[in-house]
């Protein structure tokens, strides 16, 4: 089967070789740019999430696939599913929210703002009105606190991005590539060289 590929290669020469090697990279590039357009388009670091865990059944399963969208000037709300990503944190969460808090952080730093000031200092948060939000996996029994790595809240500098649609099942390719680093790099290495060797 390769024997005739391998023939074709040889008498086609260097040229070609270095065509196909700038073709294979053109398609990566190509789907970099449409990631990185998407996510600008979207307002999110990742428009598109594979569900990790089953913390969020029977809405979502492991292996689902997400679209996310995180419009600038959009509120959440108690219901909304969201993703989000602690810092210090690798792996972003989905789970809903559960409860949420509007809080203004004024410029000043009187007597009276002092405790709202100092009950906060963990987020860091920049002065004029913010949006706390507190959230739970639906398949959990408690709240996330103890995700927040010492926060009482998140806010949305924390947000990804809000579910908008998902295709089951489909992630499960991605989970697979990540338990099993050899798959990813044969189905990579097989992509990289039929891109290599293909005549056209």
């Amino acid at each position: 089967m390769f024997s005739d590929e391998l023939k074709t290669f040889r008498r086609l020469g260097f040229r070609h070789f270095l065509l196909q090697i700038l073709n294979f990279a053109s398609v990566i590039a190509s789907g970099l740019m449409l990631w990185k357009g998407l996510g600008l388009i979207l307002n999110t670091e990742s428009p598109i999430v594979v569900v990790l865990s089953g913390s969020m059944e029977p809405a979502f399963y492991r292996g689902d696939l997400l679209f996310l969208t995180n419009p600038p000037g959009q509120r959440y709300h108690t219901g909304d599913i969201t993703v989000y990503r602690i810092p210090g944190a690798e792996i972003p969460i989905v789970h809903r929210v559960l409860e949420t808090r509007d809080i203004f952080i004024p410029l000043d730093n009187s007597t009276e703002n002092r405790f709202v000031n100092s009950r906060l200092a963990k987020l860091k948060l920049p002065p004029g009105e913010q949006q706390l939000m507190l959230t739970k996996g639906d398949n959990n029994h408690v709240d996330d606190i103890d995700l927040y790595r010492g926060l009482e809240w998140i806010d949305r500098r924390h947000i990804i991005g809000k579910v908008r649609g998902f295709l089951p099942y489909i992630g499960y390719v991605t989970i697979a590539m990540n338990d099993f680093p050899q798959l990813k790099y044969a189905l990579l290495g097989g992509l990289g060289l039929l891109a290599i060797i293909q005549r056209e």
